[in-house]
């Protein structure tokens, strides 16, 4: 498994919307947001090792873009780990932690949308 992820996902709602609900999910997940760019629908959050009360054993940096597509937007997220002093984890990382922050970062924004869970 790859340290780093990506995953897109198509939405029929506002782009604005959907940043919108991304901004709200890093909070919620406890993430701390690095660096915003409202009017290109981007942002980046960092994680903690901790999220909802688990430890998942690294940090982890996400970044969220949205994009415009015809009635929807796009999701774009891209996720890395992070070692103790923060920089960038190039080996040794846990496997599935970084894919665990996309899945409850996607999970909680698609909440927040007001979308029922994927079954």
């Amino acid at each position: 498994m790859p340290l780093e992820q990506h995953q897109e996902k198509v939405y029929p709602r506002e782009a604005q919307s959907i940043y919108q609900a991304g901004l709200k999910a890093s909070e919620k997940l406890g993430g701390k947001i690095l660096s915003s760019a409202p009017e290109k629908l981007r942002f980046e959050a960092r994680f903690p090792k901790v999220i909802l009360g688990k430890t998942l054993g690294e940090r982890t940096q996400l970044a969220c873009e949205v994009r415009t597509s015809g009635d929807g937007g796009i999701l774009v997220v891209d996720a890395f780990p992070l070692d103790a002093l923060e920089r960038k984890l190039m080996f040794g990382a846990r496997k599935g932690v970084t894919l665990t922050v996309i899945t409850w970062f996607i999970a909680h924004l698609e909440n927040n949308l007001g979308m029922a869970p994927a079954r």
